[in-house]
């Protein structure tokens, strides 16, 4: 039988005292974890890619309990607050005032996807959602969607597209002698004769120019999507936020950019019932 190593002990250890001070909240797949955790101990069997996961494992627990178990939670139980939970690995949501479930149901959360931006500046996104205690700062009726760069990067990459950043005063020529520029508040077709027609952008429908697609300048209507986040938002800070959705198929899975997705009928509720400053657990 090969020697014992310290770690071999130490990182079962590890996870044994995080279990118990989680104890009562759902942790199902920390649990399986735990339990391969166990059988591994009997057998003395750890190769390198269990070593990998167990510390990965360990590295998750330790800061959910840096910020779920530091007495806030503890504080808003007992002092009979609301507050909201959301667990990333069972794509769920709880709303609880004190130790009473008020309010439960599925979610869409980050899929942890990487996207680079192709180029010199070798920009990269990670779309997760953030862990951690958040709070909902405010609640947004019929909110639009202002998409980031990233959004515009990732549907050209599908596309096999080129990106053209459209500033002010720029102009794209398109076929017939008009051109593609920003007239106020829209991005327009201006042709010859002196007429302007907006685009129409949307979701998946975005402005492209044979084989170029138009990023749109901040402030102007088609960098804002309507329809996209369902009738209502809680606005959790940095760009996130617990929202409605118009792809209910993703509910339950983890395919979002990082934002928190609920049915549309889940987020009209829950912008009934949930306060302004509620503070939500991710973990």
């Amino acid at each position: 039988m090969p020697p014992v190593r310290w770690w071999q002990l130490v990182v079962p250890a590890v996870l044994s005292v995080a279990f118990s001070a989680l104890a009562g909240w759902e942790w199902s797949d920390a649990s399986r974890i735990q339990q391969e955790r166990a059988a591994e101990r009997a057998g003395l069997v750890i190769d390198s890619t269990r070593l990998r996961e167990a510390t990965d494992a360990r590295a998750i627990i330790t800061d959910s309990l840096t910020h779920l178990l530091g007495g806030r939670v503890s504080r808003d139980s007992a002092a009979n607050l609301p507050y909201l939970v959301v667990s990333i690995a069972d794509n769920r949501l709880w709303f609880r005032r004190g130790r009473t479930v008020l309010f439960e149901t599925r979610v869409a959360t980050g899929s942890g996807k990487f996207l680079e931006k192709q180029g010199a500046t070798g920009e990269q996104w990670k779309f997760e959602t953030p862990r951690g205690r958040l709070v909902v700062q405010r609640k947004d009726v019929d909110p639009a969607w202002v998409p980031p760069d990233w959004h515009f990067v990732e549907a050209a990459q599908t596309r096999g597209l080129a990106l053209v950043r459209l500033t002010a005063g720029m102009q794209v020529p398109v076929p017939g002698g008009a051109t593609i520029e920003v007239s106020g508040p829209n991005v327009v077709t201006k042709f010859p004769d002196g007429r302007e027609v907006p685009f129409e952008a949307a979701d998946g429908h975005e402005i492209r120019v044979g084989d170029s697609l138009i990023v749109p300048p901040f402030g102007t209507n088609q960098r804002r999507y309507a329809g996209v986040l369902g009738a209502n938002r809680l606005y959790l800070g940095d760009g996130y936020g617990i929202h409605g959705t118009d792809v209910p198929s993703s509910i339950g899975r983890s395919v979002s950019h990082g934002c928190i997705r609920v049915r549309n009928e889940d987020i009209e509720t829950l912008f009934r019932i949930v306060p302004v400053g509620t503070p939500v657990y991710v973990y």
